[in-house]
């Protein structure tokens, strides 16, 4: 009963005013989209962006951020993301909300772990395991070479950006093969200020990094630039605020059987290294 009580106070003090919007339409911010409606004990509701033009799909991206949330509402506020492992199991549809059902795994002294699904039409079109920690001292090692690239507000905006009016994307490498490894190296941020909170900048690193991809600047006969997302492996190193400038390199790594298997990383404009990703795309000519 006390559980329960506390989600009928979350539901009616734990959002700013303006948030009974929630539910109804789309949103056009990033911070909205992250905002999501408790409606049971472990149960969320999320809205879908607004992009400008209509889409046919759901963005991988927006589902793993907002599962994400969902996830960091359960557990307690000192355990931040350390990592996520999702798969895009049905084609997610943009006129429907999101249902996010989360299951408390386990609670340990330093870490959390929860499996989330995210549902529509009574099915599961993602489901994701997520793990927290409280954070520990300890020592520090960086071994991924890092890609130099132009001041961000030396780029002229991608094209991408006017499809999604969320974040602002300065794309840097269209064709460029550098001497160790093909790339598709992007400036991303915010479009609009986030709240000061880890979860929340967490939740939108979660957001950019389902874009691009790593066979984008690849010339290989046979094989697509891209296609949709088949599982997605993300894992937090630094906090890093994404309503500042974040550089996002996406590098191929194998390609077989109509699949392709790609590695990442988002630094700051300094170099520290917020995170490592790995996803795997259909690639179907």
């Amino acid at each position: 009963m006390a559980e329960r009580a506390q989600v009928e106070r979350n539901r009616h003090n734990g959002h700013k005013p303006g948030d009974e919007r929630l539910g109804r339409g789309e949103v056009g911010t990033l911070a909205a989209l992250l905002e999501l409606e408790q409606i049971d004990i472990n149960i969320f509701r999320g809205r879908n962006a607004d992009h400008g033009l209509p889409r046919s799909r759901l963005y991988g991206g927006q589902v793993a951020a907002q599962a994400l949330r969902a996830a960091g509402h359960t557990v307690a506020p000192d355990r931040l993301p350390h990592s996520l492992h999702g798969y895009f199991l049905r084609t997610g549809r943009p006129d429907l909300p999101v249902l996010y059902q989360v299951d408390r795994d386990r609670d340990g002294r330093s870490f959390s772990a929860r499996h989330v699904s995210a549902i529509q039409n009574g099915q599961i079109i993602f489901s994701m395991l997520a793990s927290f920690h409280t954070g520990e001292a300890g020592g520090t090692h960086d071994g991924l070479p890092r890609r130099e690239a132009p001041d961000p507000e030396q780029v002229e905006p991608h094209r991408a950006a006017f499809r999604d009016r969320l974040v602002d994307i300065r794309e840097i490498t269209h064709t460029t093969e550098s001497e160790d490894r093909v790339s598709d190296l992007m400036w991303i941020r915010s479009a609009t200020p986030l709240p000061d909170d880890p979860l929340v900048h967490a939740c939108a690193l979660a957001y950019v990094s389902d874009l691009g991809s790593g066979y984008g600047q690849l010339s290989d006969p046979g094989i697509p630039s891209g296609g949709p997302s088949v599982d997605h492996a993300l894992w937090f190193h630094d906090r890093l605020k994404l309503d500042d400038w974040v550089l996002l390199d996406l590098w191929p790594t194998m390609a077989g059987g109509a699949r392709g298997l790609y590695h990442g990383s988002i630094r700051s404009p300094a170099g520290r290294l917020g995170a490592t990703l790995s996803q795997e795309m259909l690639l179907r000519s």
